[in-house]
């Protein structure tokens, strides 16, 4: 930058963030078109593939049965601190299972899974790089994305899914206790709301935003550990840089979801 016009400076950096961007999408395709490749020509371990699944679905389960029944209950008193006299009361169903099936379980679950999973995944490779594991892996010629980095994308393919639907079924039962012990909202009355204004599309609406979320999270997170370097301190930067990303692309893929598949 010594010696370059002024006027240069702001191009100069527009183009080097665009270079890192770019350069960023092409390692994740080619990430995941190996995971591809690899999973169509049964190259993926099934030992790991397993485990994956229990490290990031099944240990997963307590906090994010937790985050639900909270959802739930927030989703439910707040309804019922906004309605008025002049709105039914059963329309809390409507509003406690369409909040949460739409938006909050698979969101708030797919942040839960970003810290929980996500950050531990880039610690754990960019650990691995810069302790030069990784090198070991290709000096014996195994491809180190498709020994470490497939399992764990097809587990999250697997797992998210299933936590989401978890989460979806505590949050609505969390809220519809809530709205009994709160506003006195019979069980039966909160169903007949929620079965009032209920698509059977929302079922599949939330099933695609955990898969696409499931897909995102260990992507980027392996994506991020395999670009780690500087020791100690390089994964510490790596993996907040991660989790930042991770985060940022859950909310992108959010917003992106009710103009694509709601309108």
């Amino acid at each position: 930058m010594k010696g370059t016009p002024f006027y240069e400076r702001p191009f100069r950096a527009i183009g080097r963030w665009w270079q890192l961007w770019a350069e960023h999408a092409g390692q994740l395709g080619l990430l995941l078109g190996r995971t591809l490749v690899a999973t169509v020509q049964l190259r993926v371990s099934g030992n790991e593939f397993v485990r994956q699944i229990y490290v990031m679905g099944v240990q997963s389960i307590p906090i994010v049965l937790i985050t639900a029944v909270l959802t739930g209950i927030v989703t439910s008193q707040q309804g019922g601190y906004q309605f008025t006299a002049t709105i039914p009361l059963y329309v809390l169903g409507s509003v406690t299972v369409t909040s949460v099936v739409l938006e909050l379980g698979p969101v708030l679950t797919a942040v839960v899974l970003v810290g929980r999973v996500g950050a531990r995944i880039t610690a754990e490779l960019g650990t691995m790089v810069v302790s030069e594991q990784i090198d070991a892996y290709r000096s014996l010629g195994r491809d180190p994305q498709i020994m470490l980095g497939a399992p764990r994308i097809l587990a999250g393919l697997v797992v998210m899914p299933l936590l989401v639907g978890m989460a979806n079924t505590v949050g609505i039962f969390s809220g519809m206790v809530a709205a009994y012990l709160t506003l006195d909202l019979g069980f039966e009355t909160f169903l007949y709301g929620a079965r009032l204004f209920w698509h059977s599309w929302d079922l599949w609406y939330s099933f695609m935003k955990a898969v696409t979320f499931g897909l995102a999270i260990p992507a980027i997170a392996i994506h991020m550990g395999f670009r780690t370097s500087g020791g100690a301190e390089g994964v510490g930067s790596t993996t907040t840089a991660s989790v930042m990303f991770q985060t940022l692309t859950i909310l992108i893929l959010d917003a992106l979801f009710p103009p694509l598949f709601l309108n």
